[in-house]
Parts: C-alpha cells; sequence; structure tokens
C-alpha cells in the first residue's frame, strides 16, 4: 500500500474509531458476543453503515439535528465538541458500530450507556416560537427529532455513492427504526416518506431554526481542525453534506451549494478512502466471525 493512503488510513481511522487501526477493544469485542445481533448480516442496516457515504451522512446529521434549538442546546451546554470533536465523533461512531454489528447484549449495553450520559443532559433553550423551555435529552421530541435527522442523514449519504441498499430506501429505514425504539422512539416511520413527512412536520410547527448559535456550529463544521490532504477532503465532504440537504432547511443553516460538481468530487474521495479501508479488518469482520462461530455451535438463530 502506498504511504500516503496508508497514512490516510491511520488519520480516518483514529477519527472514527479511535484507533489507527480501526480495532479499538469495543470493535474486537464484537467477535465475541453471543447472539446474532438486532441486524441481519449484509441487511439495509449493514449494508449502508458499511458504506463510505457515512462520511458524507455524519456531517449531514450535526447539520440538520443543530436546527432543533433544544437538541442544539443539549450539544452546546454539555458537549465538548469544540475542544474534543474527534472524542465525540468516536463516542457516537461506537454507537452505531455497537448497534449495528454488535450482539443484542452488547448494543444493548452501549445504549444504556449512551442512556446514563442523556439522564445527567438538562437545561433550558429558546424554542422556536421563542418562548423559553426545559429541556432533556431523553425528552420524547428531541430523541425524535436526532433519529430522524440520523436516519435521513445516512440514507442520503449513502445515495451519493449511488450503491444499492437491500430492498431500498423503505428497507433502511424501517430496519433503523429498531435503533430508534432501543433509543425510546415511539412508533419511529418505517418508509421514507415517512421519514421526511415527519422532518417536515417539525420545520411547518415551527419547532426548528436557525439563529446565531446555529451558525456557530455551522462556521465549526465548516472548519474542523484537520490538516492537509484530511481538511482538503473534509471540506469536499462538507459541501457533498450541503448538497443533499433540502433548499428550506438549507436557509435555516445559511449555507449555499457549490457551484462546483461536488458530488462527482466526493464520489472520488470516497473511493479513495474505500481502498485505504479495505486494506484492513473492520467491524462487520468482527461481526462475520461471530455468526461463523455462533453458526458452528448451532446458535445461528439466538
Amino acid at each position: 500500500m502506498p504511504g500516503w493512503i496508508q497514512s490516510l488510513r491511520g488519520k480516518i481511522l483514529v477519527a472514527l474509531a479511535g484507533d489507527p487501526t480501526g480495532m479499538a477493544p469495543y470493535v474486537r469485542a464484537i467477535a465475541d458476543g453471543d447472539d446474532t445481533g438486532y441486524f441481519v448480516e449484509n441487511g439495509p442496516a449493514w449494508t449502508v453503515h458499511a458504506g463510505m457515504g457515512t462520511l458524507v451522512a455524519g456531517i449531514r446529521a450535526l447539520l440538520l439535528q443543530a436546527l432543533h434549538p433544544g437538541a442544539l442546546a443539549g450539544v452546546h451546554d454539555w458537549s465538548r465538541y469544540r475542544e474534543d470533536p474527534i472524542g465525540r465523533l468516536t463516542g457516537t461512531v461506537r454507537w452505531v458500530i455497537t448497534l449495528t454489528y454488535g450482539s443484542k447484549t452488547q448494543a444493548d449495553a452501549e445504549t444504556a450507556r449512551v442512556g446514563r450520559f442523556h439522564r445527567r443532559v438538562k437545561g433550558e433553550y429558546r424554542a422556536g416560537d421563542g418562548s423559553e423551555r426545559a429541556y432533556t435529552a431523553e425528552a420524547a421530541d428531541l430523541v425524535r427529532w436526532v433519529h430522524l435527522a440520523f436516519t435521513d442523514a445516512f440514507l442520503a449519504g449513502h445515495e451519493v455513492s449511488r450503491l444499492p441498499i437491500p430492498g431500498g430506501p423503505d428497507a433502511y429505514v424501517a430496519d433503523w427504526a429498531t435503533a430508534g425504539r432501543l433509543m425510546r422512539v415511539v412508533d419511529p416511520p418505517l418508509t421514507r416518506a415517512a421519514l421526511r413527512a415527519e422532518i417536515d412536520g417539525f420545520a411547518d410547527r415551527g419547532e426548528l431554526r436557525g439563529d446565531e448559535r446555529v451558525a456557530d456550529v455551522v462556521r465549526f463544521l465548516r472548519k474542523p481542525p484537520f490538516r492537509g490532504l484530511m481538511g482538503l477532503s473534509y471540506r469536499v465532504l462538507f459541501a457533498a453534506a450541503v448538497a443533499t440537504i433540502p433548499r428550506r432547511y438549507r436557509k435555516m443553516l445559511g449555507v449555499r451549494r457549490w457551484p462546483l460538481p461536488v458530488l462527482t468530487l466526493t464520489r472520488v474521495i470516497l473511493r479513495v478512502t474505500e481502498r485505504a479501508l479495505g486494506s484492513g479488518p473492520r467491524a462487520q469482520d468482527m461481526a462475520r466471525q461471530r455468526l461463523a462461530r455462533l453458526k458452528r455451535e448451532g446458535r445461528e438463530a439466538a
């Protein structure tokens, strides 16, 4: 492998998994579980979350989530995203990876870990109508909004890569609804149309807003502390994330689409990234080891 690709691989894996090999302890532990997990091998969630479109999706999810002032207040008041953006990113990635590829026991434990942190997250925020409201990270509307923004972002990010999803977009929305239920989202949407309708419903009810706090997050996400090739690549990924956001929400965020063929450039970057990351073991490989062991032991239906 060329040295520059090896270097890029290490930097990406530190950002995503907190480990230059991509094999942080929680990733290795995926091979040790004793049940098949919540998501089937090579199903919609496995496919989307293994794709390089997740690099676009992560940025898009953070942008869209920021439009809900309650969700943004939780990040602003409790997250160290400025001081430790990599740490915040790896924490989110750990949750996604463990739920997608881990056993049910591991996924439940990871969900409980996130829940323990969420119980501490509370405060006040100015709502879309200008009123002052109390918030908690466990509030039904905030948990729902985060799930909607995440699901829509990862679906849009995967579509940038132009790769198929088993069963199509609706199958992914229905599959990842399981994660929503684990996070106590009541009756999460099961189709893309229902997902988009719920997102628009938040906007129609005036629950979303763009303000100086949103603008501050956008400025940070536009230029995070990445240098060199990774920094240049990130700028294109950010532009791709913006390009996938409907105009209504771009206006709230105060962002515009690049006039350049940014999605084409993004596909080139995603292919290079795939080449870099494809040179070593990944979470799905650990999951397949677990599934193969369970099959040998006659427990593949666990």
